[in-house]
């Protein structure tokens, strides 16, 4: 009799592309069951590639995707999650984005092109068109955000879908038809053996996860005052002889009016940032975390990290 461990696997690349603010980070997050990429309301807070990986190691229920006629179903996953397309990159920063957009479409395996259907089609939609429709992969159009009332263009983007080779209507937010998506990619992977350890849900290293969790909260806490353009640096990370985790990082900010923007009066607007990120972090890793802020203005900062 087959089983788990000697039927063939399917695992493959998906790569997520699609102008900002789609929904791309909170459908990778729903898709992999755990935080791995921030979501802000801010366009363009994802920069560079995120991976995030799902596994689904045979004889195991996962969300939904294994089932009576298929009970030993082996696939991995490995999605992309990219930056929003823009269709004219204007500084350093956006020219790095369009960049690793480019590359994060070399070598996939399946394209999932995310669309919003409570926004009209524009000049950022028909860029990502013009990158995904003459790749020769798998290309399906996942239509987002159903679970809003009113989505007057969403017949707009089901016309779109017709060069595509399927479409998809999820929630990515209340994770509807979401194993009905991963079932679909499945499908579309070639066999082959896991490309990471089953147990791994991404590939971002402890120091950029935690930089990117304390961008999230910059973002979350000053909303509209921050430009987008600012970055953090996890500078040192160790575990003391007290269990707790010690982490350092700097904010690096371009003029020093944002400088005392996110230090706040008497260091009450770090303070809270620094707050919310500590209590997200000891929650996700089960431990006391100590994490030490400072602030630096420095209009060269992107020239040394991008």
């Amino acid at each position: 009799m087959t089983n788990g461990s000697t039927r063939p696997a399917r695992s493959g690349v998906a790569v997520m592309i699609g102008r900002s603010n789609v929904g791309k980070s909170t459908l990778l997050n729903a898709i992999v069951g755990s935080k791995v990429a921030i979501v802000t309301p801010k366009p363009q807070t994802t920069r560079m590639p995120v991976v995030g990986i799902l596994t689904i190691p045979g004889s195991v229920n996962t969300a939904g995707i294994v089932t009576r006629k298929n009970p030993h179903l082996r696939a991995q996953i490995v999605f992309v999650d990219t930056p929003g397309v823009l269709p004219r990159a204007k500084d350093r920063l956006t020219r790095m984005m369009a960049s690793s957009i480019h590359e994060s479409l070399e070598g996939v395996d399946v394209v999932l092109h995310v669309v919003d259907p409570t926004r009209a089609i524009g000049d950022e939609e028909r860029h990502a068109v013009r990158l995904v429709l003459p790749l020769a992969k798998p290309k399906l159009l996942v239509i987002n955000k159903i679970d809003v009332p009113a989505t007057p263009h969403r017949e707009a983007y089901r016309e779109l879908g017709a060069g595509f080779d399927g479409v998809a209507e999820v929630s990515a937010l209340k994770g509807t038809h979401v194993p009905s998506l991963v079932k679909r990619v499945i499908g579309l992977l070639p066999e082959g053996e896991f490309l990471y350890p089953e147990h791994q849900l991404s590939d971002q290293p402890n120091r950029l996860w935690i930089a990117e969790l304390i961008r999230e909260k910059l973002f979350l806490a000053l909303e509209q005052e921050l430009p987008y353009s600012v970055h953090v640096e996890v500078t040192e990370l160790e575990e003391r002889e007290n269990g707790v985790l010690y982490a350092a990082a700097v904010v690096y900010t371009d003029h020093e009016r944002h400088q005392r923007m996110i230090i706040g009066r008497k260091g009450q607007s770090i303070k809270e940032i620094g707050s919310a990120a500590r209590r997200e972090l000891e929650v996700a890793m089960n431990r006391r975390v100590f994490l030490d802020l400072r602030v630096e203005a420095d209009p060269r900062w992107m020239e040394r990290y991008y």
